[in-house]
């Protein structure tokens, strides 16, 4: 039984009710059949109540419903009613049971209170039927109305598409009541699915009397897209349904969609309760997509499904309709007749050749009529034939592995001599379709019907752009054709640049390195530019010795610049070989005595110190005398911000092989001086490469004493302060005598269950972890079983023990910031440092305070490289990036610390990591939070940024796959603007944007 035939049920009743009444009426005065009657009355109720009960308990899940609601609640007020009424008449009744005379005084003196309320039931019966009668007749007249109302919700058709027999086949099928409740349009990319699927929803059936929808998915939502991440899929699934619910009306614009997707899908199935719509589902990639929508039920909705992918042709239930080639020939000329703006008689007699040159396609004609506009020249049209396979390639659209950076195609463009009209070209091609923008980011699908076409004249486009064109432009080509191109365009692209370097052709050469640098730059992943940096490095390593020993000065700064991009450390060991032997070292030193400009002093001085490292030492004190150190001093002023990340680099360079040598050296020009002023006024890197420096500086035993006394110290930002004053404050040479009898005492007493004897003897042992690098401190530590003790009361976890727990995590910190590896594997090796982290995530503060500050300075001291090796293993990056889901505010303020920790001292392989466990879509989810962490993801850039184990290049590729992510996480969002605003503020001025609203954590 549906609710309709619930209420049926109960209006017959309530009818049989008014009848019963009247029955009574008529025994009132009767003593003997009133009562009976009554009862009657009685029972009537009894299976209304029953009606009810088992109509609510049946359709529970459609209480939602207002109306429904209502009509229940109308018949439970009327159960109700009717009991008191029948209980009051059943009280009179053995009130009135008199005999004769006396029941005639009293019914004379205070009237008949039976009849009374038989009246009283009669009105509330009748009441009851009469608002029935009513709210249908109301439904009636606003659903008349609703049929001829225009819907709200529509679907626009396209322009220059014509109505076929196609269109009205589909529509027919969609008035069917018998018919499947999916119409699935399939045919060949390009063919013209959407179009026909829009014309038909754009003027639906009339049995759609809530109109039709269109809600486009794509391939951005889909498991290919996310790479496979079934939470990124759903992430993406979510907000399309969203969109879909706020078009209807059942979410609001601002509303969080954060969702699970299958709290939103009950969403979906509340909303579309009681409705029939056409549902156009255009470009699905996921059968699990149309699934979903079928599953709902309690509607009368229809879908009209479009798509490429063929496993999406496997739903059941589905009624297909195949557009063929036959079906698009009816229609092409239509269409080009609409682009061209050209009328039938106006159209010249060779268009008919055009059409069947290019297979009928819509989209292509809908491209051809627009760029032959208004055009009645027979030989236009002819020119436009013999041009068309040509244009086709060579507009810049090879067979490409998608997406396809901005920046190449403008290369491709300017290779047919054409850059001028690159702009136009482009949203020309947008504009027709055959290249789609991606939102907010400069690089380019292509339509799937061009990369078939262009599958085919693959060979010829890389022959034009390779062979035919002018040697300056295929250099310029060939890089982004190698990095971006498919397998087939590679290959030709390799053979091209190996040309380059065998024929020494110098200008062209110069091209090739500035093309290579920048494709390597727009990579979009970091796998994929390390696949195009080994590419390279392998074609020029080999020539870059021959290069440098014959080329011009311009080619050898070019080189210079190349090396620092596609080149790594493990690279140079080879290229120092080739360069000593050839004797190229020279030349190098030569150009950089003779240029001036900051770009060529920083990039030759970049490459010498790190050849330096790998050649004799003869040749490492040439390089180290040849260095201008005066203007390493002024690229390192604080608005030369550009050059301090390379700078940096070469003086630690020079430093691991010059030791106090070549500090002495960068003494002498001043750079200590300059890296005291950015202490003070250079950003949060800069201070951080100041700081590393300075150490080193008085590692090595510099004499810094002068200029860094206490009374600059005080001035100094406080991290570069608490950095630097054990060098200054302190005197290394003097070291307390030990006194072993008593550490022994220490160490019982750590045994002792009493909290505060420990907590006693955990501070007795301060002194000896501040001089726990001492080799006499570090046998005696290492030597005793302190660190098993130390993992023993951190896993201790009563309430009574957290301020035992704080303190020994204090005295681990201790031990690791000062004593370095020793203690960091040993803690490593009684699992200390996952204990810390466990303790990360209780609920106290203070403990939660503490196991940070330990872990922060466990990854910071020398051995924390062991660390990220024991996290990468056990998978403990993931598991601290997944925290960032807990309910703990506090604990997820505390691992975003510490992720960005890790960032900045971690390898390639942890940022990689986190990156993979998606740590940036985690953060953003937490800046939509706000409070204490907004500025997430700029601080997560900041630790990046100081991150001294990744090349400035990867860097580079890594922030700019960092913004994308953000930019498809915020989307949407009200924060979307401001939130990509800061990211992009952090990325292109160093810490500016952490600065605004980050906090330093060391």
């Amino acid at each position: 039984m549906d609710v309709v035939q619930a209420l049926a049920s109960a209006t017959q009743l309530v009818s049989a009710m008014v009848s019963a009444v009247g029955a009574l009426e008529q025994a009132a005065a009767d003593a003997h059949e009133a009562p009976r009657r009554l009862q009657v009355l009685e029972n009537f109720v009894s299976d209304l109540e029953v009606l009810v009960q088992q109509a609510r308990q049946k359709h529970a899940h459609k209480m939602h419903g207002p109306q429904l609601e209502r009509q229940f609640q109308s018949l439970t007020g009327l159960m109700d009613q009717l009991h008191v009424n029948i209980t009051k008449a059943r009280r009179a009744l053995k009130k009135g049971k008199g005999k004769g005379l006396a029941r005639v005084v009293w019914s004379s003196v205070v009237g008949d209170p039976l009849m009374k309320y038989i009246q009283l039931i009669r009105d509330d019966l009748n009441w009851w039927l009469e608002l029935q009668k009513l709210t249908q007749s109301v439904s009636n007249v606003i659903a008349s109305t609703a049929k001829g109302t225009p819907s709200l919700v529509r679907v626009k058709s396209e322009n220059g598409y014509p109505v076929s027999e196609k269109c009205d086949y589909v529509r027919e099928i969609l008035e069917r009541d018998a018919g499947h409740r999916v119409v699935l349009i399939v045919g060949l990319s390009g063919i013209g699915k959407s179009c026909l699927a829009r014309q038909i929803a754009s003027a639906p059936p009339g049995n759609f009397v809530d109109g039709a929808i269109e809600l486009s998915f794509g391939r951005w939502c889909s498991r290919a897209a996310c790479n496979g991440s079934r939470s990124e899929f759903h992430r993406r699934l979510v907000r399309k349904i969203c969109k879909f619910l706020v078009q209807i009306g059942s979410m609001t614009v601002n509303e969080d969609i954060s969702k699970d997707l299958e709290d939103v899908c009950c969403l979906l199935q509340t909303a579309l309760v009681g409705r029939s719509m056409l549902i156009l589902l255009d470009d699905v990639w996921e059968q699990d997509i149309v699934d979903r929508f079928t599953r709902l039920y309690d509607n009368d909705c229809r879908y009209l499904v479009t798509a490429r992918d063929e496993a999406v042709y496997e739903i059941a239930e589905a009624e297909k309709v195949e557009i063929s080639k036959e079906d698009i020939k009816k229609i092409s000329k239509g269409i080009l007749l609409y682009h061209s703006l050209l009328s039938v008689e106006e159209l010249p007699h060779v268009a008919d050749v055009l059409l069947d040159r290019c297979g009928h396609h819509p989209l292509t004609v809908a491209v051809l009529g627009k760029a032959l506009r208004k055009e009645t020249k027979v030989d236009k049209w002819e020119k436009a034939i013999s041009n068309l396979s040509t244009y086709a390639t060579c507009a810049p659209a090879i067979s490409w592995e998608e997406p396809i950076p901005e920046a190449c195609l403008e290369s491709i463009w300017s290779a047919l001599v054409q850059d001028s009209l690159f702009p136009i070209v482009v949203s020309k091609l947008v504009e027709g379709s055959l290249i789609i923008k991606l939102e907010d980011q400069s690089m380019y699908h292509m339509h799937d019907m061009v990369s078939l076409y262009l599958e085919n004249k693959q060979n010829d486009a890389v022959h034009t752009l390779l062979t035919d064109s002018f040697p300056e432009y295929a250099a310029l080509v060939a890089p982004w054709l190698f990095i971006f191109g498919k397998d087939s365009a590679k290959v030709p692209a390799e053979q091209k640049i190996r040309s380059f370097f065998s024929l020494l052709e110098f200008m062209e050469i110069e091209i090739l390195l500035a093309s290579t640098t920048q494709a390597l730059m727009a990579c979009k992943s970091i796998s994929e530019f390390e696949s195009g940096r080994l590419g390279f490095s392998k074609m020029l390593g080999p020539r870059i010795a021959e290069l440098i020993s014959v080329g011009s000065a311009t080619l050898i700064v070019a080189v210079a610049k190349a090396i620092t991009v596609v080149f790594f450390q493990g690279d140079y060991a080879n290229l120092s070989q080739s360069l000593e032997t050839a004797g190229s070292v020279d030349k190098l030193i030569c150009v950089l005595s003779g240029h001036e400009d900051s770009s060529t002093v920083a990039n030759v001085s970049a490459v010498l110190a790190k050849v330096s490292e790998h050649v004799s030492a003869t040749i490492a004190d040439e390089i180290l005398a040849s260095i201008p150190m005066d203007r390493m001093a002024e690229l390192l002023s604080p608005e030369n911000e550009e050059w301090h990340e390379i700078v940096f680099t070469t003086l630690a360079s020079l430093i691991k092989v010059g030791k106090l040598k070549a500090v002495e050296s960068m003494i002498e020009a001043g750079i200590d001086k300059k890296l005291l002023i950015l202490l003070g006024r250079g950003s949060e890197i800069s201070q951080h490469h100041a700081i590393i420096t300075l150490k080193t500086f008085c590692e090595l035993g510099a004499p810094l004493q002068e200029c860094m006394g206490p009374g600059l110290l005080i001035h100094l930002p406080w991290q570069a302060r608490l950095s630097l004053e054990r060098f200054v404050l302190t005197n290394q040479n003097v070291v307390p005598s030990l006194k072993p009898q008593y550490f022994e005492v220490l160490l019982h007493r750590i045994l002792q269950s009493d909290s505060k004897e420990i907590i006693e003897a955990i501070q007795g042992l301060l002194p000896l972890a501040e001089r726990a690098n001492d080799p006499r401190v570090q046998g005696l530590l290492l030597g005793s079983n302190l660190s098993d003790r130390l993992s023993c009361l951190l896993e201790c976890r009563e309430v009574g023990n957290n301020q035992v727990r704080s303190q020994t995590a204090f005295l681990v910190m201790k031990l690791a910031c000062t004593g370095g590896e020793p203690y960091v594997r040993r803690f490593l090796e009684l699992n200390i440092v996952h204990e810390l982290i466990a303790m990360m995530q209780c609920t106290t503060d203070e403990l939660q305070d503490s196991a940070y500050h330990a872990l922060n300075q466990i990854v910071y001291a020398k051995g924390g490289t062991l660390v990220l090796q024991r996290f990468l293993q056990l998978g403990t990056i993931e598991k601290l990036v997944n925290l960032l889901d807990r309910k703990c505010v506090k604990t997820k303020d505390l691992v975003v610390q510490l992720l960005v920790d890790i960032a900045a001292v971690g390898t390639k392989p942890c940022i990689e990591r986190m990156l993979t466990s998606q740590v940036i879509e985690k953060l953003v989810a937490l800046e939509k939070i706000g409070g204490c962490f907004s500025g997430a993801v700029s601080r997560y850039i900041h630790g990046l940024n100081m991150c001294k184990n990744i090349q400035s290049a990867e860097r580079a590729v890594m922030k700019q796959h960092i913004l994308r992510k953000v930019r498809s996480a915020a989307r949407g969002d009200n924060l979307e603007a401001s939130l990509v605003a800061s990211v992009e503020a952090c990325i292109s001025e160093g810490t500016k944007g952490a600065s605004s609203s980050g906090r330093r954590n060391k």
